[in-house]
């Protein structure tokens, strides 16, 4: 039977759907798109709810990047929507009631958790010291001689890092890489703004049409609800797709340990449980994203009409974030790896069999077990496909 494939990529979220839309174009490569799920996008589809509202169905994604690259290449697939991601903290105060102030905590949150007069003294003595406009990482500021800026350093940790990570991770205090905690900034600036990247948006319409229009090419079939592993042969010497030797690239984006059968035992992931809430109002928390980093259950409430601009009067969609541990049960997603020496060691011995065949790339969050923002992979989308075309 004659192949009507040049090239085949596993999975259609950022990495695949970008990979295979290259090969297409730009190699006249014929790919087989294969999508477990029932849509396209990844991680990043979005869908309008029963209430009109467009939500993203695993979480909030925001865009930002300093890759001009990858920024004119997804604009050919969207115009943008102008959107600068702003988080706040909610926390218990000392009288029984709560606050909120911008993470990452800066100058702003200074003086909102010490009053306006001591917060000022303290963000005047950090400027003098450090600079303004500077990102300091709470090592520096614990090993500063001044013991009130040591103890600044100590209340982020504990309101605004300590507890969150706990939840988010699923660890204890003494669990924490200590590597991370160091990481943690203070922002010398009243810039309120998550992400200080030169290229923030949303796409206007939302990433799903931006999918849709990426994989819209007559050089690419796409399948959806369709498990390449049943078609997907790499028990071998050569890898076999529909029980036929195929030398053609494979672009690989699912999970490497499943991809090779689980047989050195499975690699670790947090996963998320989304319970979604439709309220009958217009607004409930003022921004698209507040994170709980000292209480609740919850890692933190999105509200997706502060992140999409759509106008729904009298009724809003949020989310509530749970963290736990990835089982492998059905349904089930694996969102975010753990990242520690026992858990590379083991995917190494993944890539190693993966590396044994000349044709298979494994590209993205779980090919790879590495976080990847969405810039990021979409540039390594890039880069593997110029690759495959040299």
């Amino acid at each position: 039977m004659e192949r009507t494939f040049d090239a085949l990529v596993v999975g259609a979220g950022y990495a695949g759907a970008v990979c295979a839309r290259q090969l297409a174009e730009q190699g006249s490569k014929r790919v087989l798109v294969l999508e477990r799920r029932d849509h396209i996008g990844g991680n990043a589809y979005d869908c309008l709810d029963q209430a009109g509202v467009l939500i993203h169905q695993y979480g909030p994604h925001i865009f930002h990047t300093n890759d001009k690259r990858v920024f004119d290449w997804l604009s050919r697939f969207t115009p943008w929507r102008d959107y600068q991601h702003r988080v706040i903290a909610n926390i218990p105060d000392n009288a029984g009631g709560r606050m909120t102030y911008p993470v990452p905590f800066n100058l702003t949150s200074l003086e909102t958790a010490f009053g306006p007069k001591e917060g000022k003294r303290l963000g005047d003595k950090l400027l003098a010291e450090y600079g303004a406009e500077q990102k300091v990482t709470i090592l520096e500021l614990r090993q500063n001689a001044d013991p009130e800026i040591a103890a600044l350093a100590d209340y982020v940790y504990e309101h605004v890092f300590v507890h969150y990570t706990m939840k988010q991770w699923g660890q204890k205090p003494e669990e924490i890489d200590p590597n991370t905690t160091a990481r943690v900034p203070v922002f010398l600036s009243r810039d309120d703004r998550y992400f200080q990247d030169a290229f923030q948006g949303m796409p206007q319409e939302g990433y799903t049409p931006m999918f849709e229009r990426m994989l819209d090419h007559p050089n690419i079939t796409v399948e959806l609800g369709c498990d390449a592993l049943k078609r997907l042969d790499v028990s071998g010497e050569q890898i076999k797709v529909d029980g036929e030797v195929f030398d053609g690239p494979v672009i690989y984006t699912g999970q490497a340990d499943e991809l090779f059968g689980f047989q050195f035992g499975p690699l670790p992931y947090r996963t998320l449980d989304f319970r979604f809430e439709t309220l009958p109002q217009d607004d409930f928390q003022g921004y698209g994203t507040v994170n709980y980093t000292v209480d609740e259950d919850y890692t933190r409430i999105t509200e997706f009409k502060h992140l999409t601009g759509q106008k729904v009067p009298g009724k809003t969609t949020i989310v509530k974030e749970y963290s736990r541990a990835y089982t492998g049960a059905p349904g089930e997603i694996p969102y975010y790896a753990i990242i520690n020496p026992d858990n590379n060691a083991r995917y190494g011995q993944y890539k190693a069999l993966a590396e044994k065949f000349s044709n298979l790339h494994l590209l993205g969050r779980l090919a790879e077990y590495k976080y990847y923002n969405m810039d990021a992979i979409a540039g390594r989308a890039l880069d593997l496909a110029e690759e495959l075309l040299k």
